[in-house]
């Protein structure tokens, strides 16, 4: 959420940046509703201090035994309590639109993110690692998977609908030591405390990483109120909500390996085949809380820590700068990571990094005090996938993939597989 101060002062700059993100201008509309608020508190306070003012006039007419004068002030005062009454209704309302328009408003864009309407402006920093070059026409993961039995989306199906997945045996012991291997790396070599944490949120902490109340429609919603997570960045930033951090306990890391849910609302007829876009996936989560002046600083940090990753599995991928028009509601800039997967001959998404500033810490009441300071600031937050772990159990099929049809793993991950080399086989 923006300031509403910053706005008043800066209108051309926020309709400035909303057109960089595409979005229309709205300095206007939100220095009306804050300047009805303003007008409306401003009568309020007349109000009260009138009262303030009847009130000793009160004692002043007993004083003076002017019993008219007193039954006069009496009954205006009565009027005057009625018209607070209804005022402190109307403020409620009032304080509503603003913070609902507030709401809806997307985070600013850093200067340097490149301005663009979709990922076809997205712009490519790095690539990393050799793509590998098979001797055989590569397989889609979902080939390999059913192929060896070890996939299975039609049991599925029937069980919970379409973009679920049954994984079997070997298939799923490696989609477990993928999340552990991500934790263990991310954990004690990276500086990453492990966090066990809720599944289910209640509105605000949804409402404090800006998923609500904008995306309600690619949330699953519980019949008594809650919400399953989309991911584990809100539980994880959720940490620092209404709090004031002593600026020694930050950078505040935590890491969590947690299913996410999401409904896919806006994806129908995309990736319909295999596992790559599910209602329900394994992801390990990076979030970190940290100071005004040290946030981009992390963000490069975060990024590299999820890119280590794909380095320990081998596996080949880019890294690009999402423009502003393909850039998350909450972020100031973003990197996401995209693995190569052969079966497709495409890179794709398996990570997306982004520092957010303060835009989520206002909405949590997430501040920090630096040492010696009376005043407090807003925390900045950054949240990053560490990776994707169903994304990275295609990946590995794919890349690691022999002519018979059978998975070598890789040997970073042997360790979690009981020594195991190879999965599957000739079909």
């Amino acid at each position: 959420m923006l300031d509403i101060k910053w706005i008043r002062d800066n209108p051309d700059r926020l309709d400035e940046a909303l057109a960089r993100r595409g979005a229309p201008p709205a300095a206007a509309d939100l220095i009306r509703l804050d300047e009805a608020r303003r007008e409306h508190l401003k009568r309020l306070q007349e109000l009260q201090n009138r009262r303030n003012e009847a009130s000793r006039e009160i004692g002043k007419a007993k004083a003076t035994r002017d019993e008219a004068l007193a039954e006069r002030l009496i009954a205006e005062i009565a009027e005057i309590k009625a018209e607070i009454q209804d005022g402190e209704e109307t403020e409620r309302r009032l304080d509503g639109s603003l913070e609902d328009a507030l709401a809806r408003i997307p985070n600013l864009p850093l200067e340097d993110v490149p301005v663009g309407r979709d990922e076809a402006d997205n712009v490519e920093l790095r690539r990393v690692g050799e793509r590998p070059d098979f001797g055989f026409k590569p397989r889609e993961h979902y080939e390999l998977g059913e192929a060896m039995g070890l996939m299975d989306f039609d049991q599925a199906a029937k069980i919970s609908g379409s973009r679920f997945t049954i994984l079997k045996g070997a298939l799923a012991r490696l989609e477990r030591a993928l999340g552990q291997f991500m934790l263990d790396l991310h954990t004690t070599e990276h500086g990453y405390q492990e966090i066990a944490a809720p599944l289910l949120v209640r509105d605000e902490a949804l409402f404090g990483t800006n998923q609500l109340p904008k995306f309600a429609e690619d949330l699953f919603h519980t019949t008594e109120g809650r919400w399953l997570i989309p991911t584990a960045e809100v539980p994880l930033t959720n940490l620092a909500r209404e709090r004031i951090i002593d600026v020694a306990e930050l950078p505040m890391r935590v890491t969590a390996l947690t299913p996410c849910f999401r409904s896919e609302a806006g994806s129908a007829g995309r990736d319909t085949r295999g596992m790559l876009r599910q209602h329900q996936f394994y992801k390990v989560e990076m979030v970190s809380i940290t100071t005004s002046d040290t946030s981009l600083d992390e963000h490069e940090r975060m990024t590299g820590a999820a890119e280590e990753v794909l380095k320990r599995l081998g596996l080949a991928y880019r890294v690009v700068t999402l423009c502003t028009g393909d850039m998350g509601f909450g972020a100031r800039k973003t990197y996401d990571i995209e693995v190569w997967l052969p079966g497709q001959g495409a890179y794709r998404e398996i990570s997306s990094c982004s520092v957010c500033g303060d835009f989520q810490a206002r909405r949590m009441g997430a501040r920090y005090r630096a040492e010696g300071d009376k005043a407090t600031q807003f925390v900045h937050t950054l949240n990053g996938s560490g990776v994707a772990v169903g994304r990275a159990l295609i990946a590995v099929m794919e890349n690691y993939q022999n002519e018979d049809g059978s998975i070598t793993i890789p040997p970073v991950l042997r360790p979690y597989m009981a020594g195991i080399e190879r999965i599957g086989g000739a079909s």
